[in-house]
C-alpha cells in the first residue's frame, strides 16, 4: 500500500495580517516545517504541498532537500488546490492535511491510516465541549442543538485515492471547504477518526502563542 499526503497550503493568511502565517516562526522554525515533519517519521511515501503561488519560490528552496516531497499551485479555492493536488500523487490511499495545523500528532496520522484501509474514507474529529444554539439571520435563537451528537471537524482526512479524485471529478466547480463533506454529498459513509483539542488550526496571531505551548510541551 502507497499513502500519499497532500498539504494545503493555498490560502492568502488574510486574517493573519499582512504575512503568511505558514512562514511564521515557533523558535524558530517555520509553521509548514513543523506540518511537514510530523508526517516524515510516519511512513508517508509521497508529500504533495499545495502552495499559494506568493510563497511557491520559498517553499521550493525550504523543502529543496526533502525526498518524495513536491510543490504544485494552489488553486482559488481550498477545493482546486486539493484536486490539483490528487493530480499529481500516485497512491493508493490519501491524508488531507491543513499546512497550518503544525500540532499534529504522530498518533493521530499512524491511527488515521489505519482506520482508512478499512473504511475508505474518514475525518479526524472531537467531540464539541460547547452548547451550540442554531441562529436565524436576524440573530433570532432557532434552537440548542443536541452537543451529544455534535463533533468539530480537524484534519487530517483520509481517503481511498480512487473515491476522492472520482468525487472531485464529479463535483468539479463547487466549492466544498471539507473533503469529506463532498463523499457525504455523494452520499457515501464517513467515519470519525478520534482528533486530539490541540490540534489547532493557526488563524490569527493570537493562535501562535497557543501553537508554541503545545508545541513546547508534546504529550
Amino acid at each position: 500500500m502507497k499513502y500519499g499526503l497532500i498539504i494545503t497550503a493555498g490560502g492568502t493568511s488574510s486574517r493573519f495580517g499582512g504575512t503568511n502565517k505558514l512562514l511564521e516562526k515557533i523558535n524558530g522554525k517555520e509553521i509548514i516545517k513543523y506540518t511537514v515533519d510530523a508526517f516524515y517519521d510516519c511512513n508517508i511515501d509521497e508529500i504533495v504541498i499545495c502552495a499559494n503561488p506568493d510563497i511557491k519560490d520559498v517553499l521550493n528552496e525550504m523543502f529543496k532537500n526533502c525526498k518524495n516531497l513536491k510543490i504544485t499551485q494552489g488553486g482559488s479555492s481550498r477545493q482546486e488546490s486539493v484536486y490539483n493536488g490528487l493530480k499529481v500523487l500516485d497512491c493508493d490511499y490519501v491524508l488531507i492535511h491543513d499546512g497550518a495545523r503544525p500540532v499534529i500528532s504522530k498518533e493521530i496520522i499512524n491511527n488515521i491510516k489505519n482506520d482508512v484501509v478499512e473504511k475508505k474514507a474518514v475525518s479526524t474529529m472531537t467531540k464539541t465541549v460547547d452548547t451550540i444554539k442554531e441562529v436565524d439571520k436576524n440573530g433570532k435563537v432557532i434552537q440548542t442543538l443536541d452537543r451529544a451528537k455534535l463533533y468539530n471537524t480537524q484534519t487530517p482526512q483520509a481517503f481511498e485515492y480512487n473515491l476522492i479524485k472520482t468525487a472531485h471529478e464529479k463535483l468539479k466547480g463547487m466549492d466544498f471547504t471539507d473533503d469529506a463533506g463532498m463523499i457525504e454529498f455523494l452520499g457515501k459513509d464517513v467515519y470519525i477518526t478520534q482528533g486530539d483539542y490541540r490540534n489547532i488550526k493557526i488563524t490569527t496571531k493570537s493562535d501562535i502563542a497557543l501553537a508554541t505551548v503545545y508545541l513546547n510541551n508534546p504529550s
